[in-house]
């Protein structure tokens, strides 16, 4: 009887919970005999997620009739990044004092005509769950926030305020001053050196234009910026044909509607007079030197102090992001890949690249090697940044040429596909980010009018080829070299050495013979 009962149960349990649910014991009894490659009975059919490489959503655009792009990229969640681009940036101060955008940057999210005070936009946006922030570049000047979807016509009407009604105090002014003066000393004191050496090359790339104009402002200039000067400024710069409204995690429809009420008749609190003095100058390279003699002795102190190091940084002219030829250098870039002497290694820290390969690796006493590559709409720069104790300048500086004379080599099959896929895998990664993928959207939008979508750039990088790399570099070394030299530059070679270098087959510096030492 007993047996019956427990057999009744067992047999209830697999017609309620299934065979999972009969089975035992993995020695026992119980397994029914099926193949493992059959499907179980009574279990259904699993359905998979599929990936074909497209975005979901396409980026939607459209013009207002002020000439305001409105820019949007749907994305799943309950957050939104949307912000305003101004084509205007430290290139375009020619007719200026230099480092009014910089000024501009710090004084972004201060008081506004709407807002009393700076803390009143952070309490607004809190409201949210949002943050602002604003960043100049040499091109760009971009104000942005993250905050909750709910939220986005608050959030457009704060853009437009801090962006066209800013009040610029006097007290904001001089706070701004105080922080301009701190940030410079502390750029001149820090360890890391690569902001002064980014500004430095610029200006030996592009002596006295466009890009080669500073992009902190020079401390002769901080006492010349006031109210007045940036009003005159913003009234050439900061009109609705130069800007874009770029939304990420928004309904097309719904930001549109915003930008309409907030944007559309908005009048600047500079007046809405029509820009007369927008400087158009196209970016000329013209390559030369820049050197800053400087004790770096006592840069890092304290118990394990960093050695003293000369920094140089060498680049060459090489092509705007408008062009063709932009993909082949960001492989190239790539390709050469480059860090400091210390790295934790593993996958993507690029420890295959060429300047570890062929620098770090073979040249213990070199402390950095790394390759940038700057570009803009009408120029670009590729270059090199090394660094090692000043007593060994004039070898490191004959290891980078001549690295850079090899680029013109061909590429192995091999290093050239590592290189295009890492490019493909870093642009994806980034993109997984929401504020990454509406910087991505607002300057490609503010640039050429539309967005290459990600699959697009990965179709570009893939039809890179050894030939494309070739090209491009023969192209490159035809241009004189820009240089940037930081540090106790004792050892240093003449422009024209660097110059004879880059200019020779194998990338070596003429011989200098000395009687004495």
């Amino acid at each position: 009887m007993a047996t019956h009962m427990s057999r009744c149960r067992t047999w209830s349990r697999f017609e309620r919970f299934g065979i999972a649910a009969y089975r035992k014991y993995s020695s026992g009894g119980g397994y029914p005999n099926v193949h493992l490659s059959t499907p179980l009975p009574g279990i259904p059919k699993p359905v998979f997620a599929s990936v074909d490489g497209q975005e979901k959503y396409e980026t939607k655009i459209t013009t207002l009739e002020n000439g305001l792009k409105v820019a949007s990229q749907n994305k799943f969640g309950q957050f939104c990044t949307v912000g305003v681009l101004i084509n205007s940036g430290s290139r375009h101060e020619a007719k200026y004092p230099s480092g009014i955008s910089h000024f501009l940057e710090k004084l972004a999210f201060s008081s506004t005509a709407q807002y009393g005070s700076k803390d009143e936009i952070l309490l607004t946006l809190e409201k949210h769950g949002g943050i602002c922030d604003c960043q100049s570049s040499r091109d760009t000047t971009m104000y942005a926030v993250s905050a909750e979807v709910k939220g986005l016509e608050t959030v457009v009407s704060l853009l437009s305020d801090a962006v066209l009604q800013p009040r610029l105090l006097d007290e904001e002014v001089e706070m701004t001053r105080m922080a301009v003066r701190f940030e410079l000393e502390d750029l001149n004191m820090r360890p890391d050196p690569e902001p002064l050496l980014t500004e430095m090359i610029h200006a030996a790339a592009y002596r006295g234009n466009t890009v080669g104009l500073p992009r902190f402002c020079p401390a002769d200039n901080v006492d010349k910026i006031d109210k007045k000067v940036l009003h005159g400024y913003l009234c050439n710069y900061y009109c609705p044909e130069r800007m874009v409204l770029a939304g990420v995690g928004v309904e097309h429809e719904q930001l549109l509607e915003c930008a309409r009420k907030y944007l559309l008749d908005a009048k600047p609190v500079w007046g809405a007079s029509r820009p007369d003095n927008v400087d158009l100058s196209v970016a000329q390279y013209t390559g030369g030197i820049v050197k800053m003699e400087k004790d770096m002795s006592d840069v890092s102190l304290g118990p394990t102090p960093i050695p003293e190091l000369t920094h140089i940084m060498i680049g060459l002219e090489s092509c705007s992001f408008l062009e063709e030829d932009f993909i082949p250098f960001a492989v190239l870039n790539m390709m050469m890949g480059g860090g400091g002497s210390f790295s934790a290694g593993g996958p993507g820290k690029g420890m295959f690249t060429r300047l570890y390969l062929n620098v770090l690796n073979r040249h213990h006493w070199m402390y950095n090697a790394t390759s940038y590559h700057h570009s803009y709409e009408d120029s670009g720069l590729l270059c090199i940044h090394a660094s090692a104790d000043p007593r060994q300048v004039r070898e490191m500086v004959e290891i980078i040429t001549r690295e850079f004379i090899q680029m013109g080599g061909s590429a192995g099959e091999m290093e050239l596909e590592r290189a295009k896929t890492q490019l493909k895998s870093m642009l994806m990664m980034n993109l997984e980010s929401r504020p990454v993928i509406f910087e991505d959207v607002g300057r490609q939008v503010l640039a050429t009018g539309k967005r290459k979508l990600p699959h697009e750039l990965c179709d570009l990088i893939s039809s890179v080829t050894a030939s494309d790399i070739k090209r491009v570099t023969t192209k490159m070394l035809r241009s004189k070299p820009a240089v940037a030299a930081l540090g106790d530059l004792t050892e240093l070679p003449t422009y024209e050495h660097i110059q004879a270098a880059l200019s020779s087959k194998d990338g070596r510096l003429p011989r200098i013979y000395r009687l004495f030492r």
